[in-house]
């Protein structure tokens, strides 16, 4: 592998509030400048010096979110700025695309990441088709041309989780599992987290007992058949299982190599490589596990190498799935809980997932230690990024 690349200077996130939260009233850039501002104060660069602001954002329905924050944040006039809409995957990719500037010499020091401020998020409608037409409102856009390869994201992990006989018992105690580590992990994120409108931690984990969990209600089913060994119903996805709608935003400040070390700035994590790819559009949570296998076999890497995993979980049957596949055992993937503790604030969860990986490995990990950060997306999209402590 490589020990070339773009540098790691710095990372932070606010935390992750359920929608109208602590957030409810706070634009994108209004929840990310504060990030930026972070960012540059920790690593002591001048906010002349950011070439480029790189971001991520899923529901801010056009404009640039990019240029908004870089402009909130008091970066100046010339700073470019590039907003990515890879709906989840959009704060990863937009990391990546940070890299790729830096890799191609159109830049030497990069904001990326993500942002959503689901909470004010514009209120959709489409044109209407004659004169005496309404517009028709709607909740998400299509992922896929071919609407019978668009499934609603909850019925498509319903499906896979009867395909595969993962029961709701199994992917509760997931759930459970995820919001344990949450709390137990709190306080070693302090680090991590800029204080933005009063919220200074992830605010959804709480302690969950098993019998609480039985009594969630069910979000989907899978509408085809099942298995006579285990009833449909055992095999449903329950609302303990999917990630809360939320706001946050997460960021890394990259540098080339040789103008980190110019400015007294060696960096403790070196970027090693990004895999962005697809995959079935009925089954986009497997994105994640197709991309994580792309990246590991591009750099010779196996899974059991990896000193840690941050993959986003947006259902439980994702991320147990992708343990499975991947051979990933528990204590390495989501040390301190996933998305199902804290929520997914679309465009920037991979980023999130991204800034836990860094802080973990800042604060545990050994010299030379390898940690990926991954996630899937709808319409059949997954990314994945690997990393290496210096």
């Amino acid at each position: 592998m490589t020990s070339d690349g773009p540098v790691l200077v710095a990372w932070a996130r606010t935390a992750v509030v359920p929608r109208n939260g602590a957030f409810g009233q706070l634009s994108a850039h209004e929840i990310a400048a504060p990030v930026v501002r972070a960012l540059l104060a920790r690593s002591m660069f001048d906010p002349s010096a950011v070439d480029a602001v790189v971001c991520g954002n899923a529901l801010g329905a056009g404009g640039n979110p990019a240029r908004m924050l870089s402009l909130a944040a008091g970066l100046p006039d010339a700073t470019a700025a590039l907003s990515v809409d890879t709906q989840c995957c959009s704060g990863l990719d937009a990391v990546a695309i940070g890299a790729g500037l830096i890799a191609t010499q159109q830049a030497q020091l990069v904001v990326a990441g993500g942002v959503e401020a689901w909470s004010r998020a514009p209120i959709r409608q489409r044109r209407p088709g004659a004169p005496n037409e309404p517009p028709a409102s709607y909740d998400r856009p299509p992922f896929a041309p071919d609407m019978s390869r668009d499934p609603d994201l909850a019925l498509a992990a319903a499906r896979y989780a009867a395909r595969e006989r993962i029961t709701r018992t199994e992917q509760d105690a997931f759930a459970i599992g995820s919001h344990a580590k949450a709390l137990a992990w709190r306080e070693r994120m302090t680090s991590e987290v800029i204080s933005v409108a009063t919220a200074a931690h992830d605010t959804y984990a709480r302690a969950l007992a098993a019998e609480r969990a039985a009594r969630m209600p069910i979000e989907a089913v899978s509408d085809e058949p099942a298995s006579s060994e285990v009833d449909r119903r055992e095999l449903a996805v329950s609302r303990l299982s999917i990630a809360p709608e939320a706001d946050g935003a997460a960021l890394v400040l990259m540098a080339e190599a040789g103008i980190a070390q110019a400015l007294g700035t060696s960096g403790l994590m070196r970027w090693c490589g990004a895999a962005s790819l697809g995959v079935a559009p009925e089954m986009p949570m497997l994105g994640a596990i197709r991309a994580t296998v792309e990246l590991l076999a591009r750099y010779g890497v196996a899974p059991s190498e990896l000193w840690a995993v941050e993959l986003h979980e947006a259902f439980a049957v994702q991320a147990l799935a992708f343990a499975k596949a991947l051979g990933i055992a528990s204590e390495r993937l989501n040390r301190g809980g996933g998305g199902l503790a804290r929520g997914h604030p679309i465009g920037a969860s991979g980023a999130i997932s991204l800034v836990r990986l860094l802080a973990d490995m800042e604060r545990d990990a050994p010299s030379g230690a390898l940690g990926l950060a991954c996630i899937a997306a709808a319409g059949g999209l997954g990314s994945a990024v690997l990393v290496k402590k210096t």
